[in-house]
């Protein structure tokens, strides 16, 4: 072993050394931050599929399950979202009033401190009915239950902190936001200028060690409203009150609203969404050590903490949201679809509307799906960073792809807006998910597989600390043990992908899983793929890697695939294998297995190594990229899931907020049901070549009772085709005074005439 490490690795440890390229801190505690999951089995190229397979769903408690039959229900009653975008631009005051007391802002928050203490299925099945209802109330109740000072304090707070801040914020004593975007430092945190400096200072009457803060933060969600926000600033020690190191590193504090020198900013309007957003100041604010969260001992931790409960909220919050968004558009897009008719056959048979229809289910299925895979793993206690980035970054793009879908195959419908109008304002709502927590753009070329190749690859971690390691006689023992293990690894996974793809993965290892077990001998065949293509990619570029974010970028989607993919079978098989549901998974991996082998020519396309690009070709693509993606029986039938009440339906759409009232999406689901029940009589109708129920009547081709149902169902999809119309004054300023004018004048006139 020894006579291995002196002779062989010893050179290439040392060229190995000189190449690493520098990482920053923020980067080191951005790979260190959470935890990998099943993205490391991927990452393997043989991933353990029984693994998958026993991993608990996530499920709700009773009091949970209580909790969204009563009060998220309740709430969902009390919201209009057309009043709350267009005339009242925030949530009435009983809402506010309501959310406080039934404790909304405090669900992640134990209950020895006053919250409801939910699980992390729990709380994205909260967000996730909310938002099928109001997206302003869905981001103001998951704001505080994600990213903010709630979690922090659970996870980092000291005794003290914790006792005295969270009860305030289970109950709504405190609203709570946090401030880390600068306008000098968006996604490069590490830019940001805002600063703590250490010093003394009198606090409270009494003089005390803290910092002295100015900061400059905008796109705060609540931070309006917030009476407690967390800030992160870089701290300093200029006159070593603490210790002999200057610059300490981005911190975190809990800063109270109403300290002095603290300014609230006028409100952001978001893409037109109206949930409290806005920037926020602090001119020399001043605050003892014990404000910041974790106490004395974790400044300088900030970024750290940061990434570690980042992993966490970004797997629940957006997805939720995202998640809501595709189920919502399937549901009601497959009504209108049904309902709808032109050129005297509904819509829904139109091959143009089916395809987008078609997609837009299986969006719904796939997302749902990775929502609850995500969660299964925060339930268990597991903070996959990885799999987190993944799922903000897919969740809100194909949602996108949804939405937009959905617009389309409505028309007018869902342009005009007003309150019959259930769609538009979601449609609105989209490129906020896109734009928070990172711009996908950022997210997609840098951070999946940036930090996946990383964290998730079985050895590279540990041969990056190896090379990095002080003790350069320690770090070399390290990195021969890392390193020779690699090479194994290397040579398995060639082996392995070359077999796999000259045979179509037909002997790959699967699970007995039915008719899906094809599936997972593909995503076996393609994970040894990207295995073997990532291995060689960070062999021949190395840290220039990092720099190739095209390249990255196309190894980030293969891994996202890889994960949404084990997603999509794990749901097809917890739910029971459902063969009404078959379709949608058929579309998915279809698709997705598309996606896979383009993302792969294009990797061996652009790869600057062309000697180890062709070379790859031969193993892994040696008959090139293949899958044309779905057939069209398929599309037929995974769009067909929506046309026609059904259970497959019901699974597809669980549990959005059905408000029964006149609303566009209540008119949408009654004229649906309505439709769907005349089908055998209307098709009797065409048989007889009659258009007029009475005349049918008369000729005993339908009876009374059924003519009845005929007209009430024509009514019922009139109803859902109008659009919202206007009066001038009620829309612009100018008309109204207008209008005032005018009244005044006729009133006068009306008072001279009199006299």
């Amino acid at each position: 072993m020894s006579f291995r490490r002196d002779t062989i690795t010893k050179p290439i440890f040392s060229w190995a050394r000189g190449v690493l390229p520098a990482m920053s801190d923020t980067e080191r505690e951005a790979l260190e931050a959470g935890d990998v999951w099943w993205d490391a089995d991927l990452f393997t190229g043989d991933p353990d599929w029984s693994k998958l397979l026993k991993i608990a769903p996530a499920r709700l408690t009773d009091e949970e399950q209580a909790f969204l039959n009563g009060p998220v229900e309740e709430l969902c009653a009390m919201l209009d979202e057309w009043r709350i975008f267009w005339e009242w631009r925030d949530l009435p005051q009983d809402v506010w009033h309501f959310v406080k007391r039934e404790k909304f802002f405090g669900m992640i928050i134990p209950k020895e401190f006053g919250g409801l203490g939910f699980s992390p299925y729990a709380h994205s099945e909260v967000v996730r009915k909310i938002s099928t209802r109001s997206i302003a109330a869905a981001v103001t109740v998951m704001v505080p239950n994600s990213l903010g000072p709630g979690e922090l304090l659970m996870r980092f707070g000291t005794k003290e902190q914790q006792d005295r801040w969270l009860p305030r914020l289970a109950d709504g004593r405190d609203i709570p936001c946090f401030g880390l975007t600068s306008p000098e430092a968006g996604s490069d945190a590490a830019s940001m200028v805002d600063t703590g400096i250490i010093c003394k200072s009198i606090f409270e009457g009494r003089e005390v060690i803290g910092l002295r803060l100015n900061w400059h933060k905008r796109y705060i969600t609540l931070g309006p409203v917030a009476t407690l926000l967390g800030l992160a600033f870089k701290a300093y020690d200029p006159d070593h009150l603490i210790g002999d190191q200057e610059e300490l590193g981005i911190t975190l504090a809990l800063i109270p609203t109403n300290l002095p020198g603290v300014e609230i900013g006028q409100r952001h309007l978001p893409s037109m969404q109206v949930f409290q957003n806005g920037p926020n100041r602090g001119r020399d604010v001043f605050v003892p050590l014990d404000y910041v969260i974790g106490g004395k001992e974790r400044l300088g931790q900030g970024w750290k903490m940061l990434m570690t409960a980042l992993a966490a909220g970004r797997g629940i919050s957006l997805p939720s949201l995202s998640a809501a968004g595709a189920a919502y558009a399937a549901r009601t897009t497959g009504a209108y679809a049904r309902i709808r008719e032109q050129f005297g056959i509904s819509i829904s048979k139109f091959e143009g509307v089916e395809e987008p229809l078609a997609r837009i289910v299986a969006t719904a299925y796939q997302l749902d799906a990775a929502r609850r895979l995500t969660c299964a793993a925060l339930n268990a206690g597991v903070h996959p960073a990885v799999i987190s980035g993944i799922m903000k970054l897919h969740a809100t793009e194909r949602m996108r792809i949804a939405v937009d879908d959905a617009m389309d195959i409505h028309g007018g419908k869902a342009v005009i807006d007003g309150p019959q109008n259930y769609l538009g304002n979601l449609h609105r709502a989209v490129p906020v998910g896109i734009t928070v927590e990172g711009a996908n753009i950022l997210t997609r070329n840098l951070i999946v597989f940036g930090q996946g190749a990383i964290r998730a690859h079985p050895y590279l971690l540990d041969e990056m600390n190896a090379l990095a390691d002080t003790d350069r006689e320690r770090g070399l023992t390290a990195f021969d043990t890392a390193f020779w293990k690699h090479v194994g690894h290397s040579f398995q996974t060639l082996f392995r992908a070359f077999g796999r793809s000259w045979t179509y993965g037909a002997f790959a290892m699967a699970p007995d899983a039915g008719d899906a077990t094809p599936f997972y001998r593909q995503l076996s065949r393609y994970s040894a793929a990207f295995a073997l293509c990532a291995d060689m990619a960070l062999l021949t570029l190395g840290g220039a890697l990092k720099r190739k974010e095209m390249l990255s970028a196309r190894f980030g989607d293969i891994l996202s695939e890889l994960y949404l993919l084990s997603a999509v079978l794990k749901r097809w098989q917890d739910e029971g294998r459902q063969k009404e549901d078959f379709a949608a998974l058929e579309w998915c991996m279809a698709t997705g297995f598309k996606t896979i082998e383009n993302r792969l020519a294009e990797i061996l396309a652009n790869l600057p190594n062309r000697f180890v690009a062709g070379f790859l070709k031969l193993v892994v693509q040696p008959f090139g990229a293949r899958v044309l993606g779905p057939s069209d029986r398929v599309v037929r039938q995974c769009a067909g899931i929506v046309l026609e009440p059904s259970a497959a339906r019901e699974r597809l759409t669980p549990d959005l907020a059905h408000v029964d009232d006149d609303g566009g999406f209540a008119r949408l689901e009654r004229a649906f049901k309505l439709v769907a029940a005349i089908d055998a009589i209307a098709r009797r109708m065409r048989a007889a070549h009659i258009r007029d129920w009475k005349d049918a009547v008369a000729k005993g081709v339908i009876t009374q009772a059924e003519g009845e149902q005929l007209a009430a169902a024509h009514e019922a999809v009139t109803k859902v085709i109008e659009v919202d119309d206007f009066a001038p004054e009620a829309l612009s300023p100018i008309y109204r005074k207008a209008a005032d004018v005018h009244q005044f004048f006729q009133e006068l006139g009306e008072q001279r005439a009199a006299s």
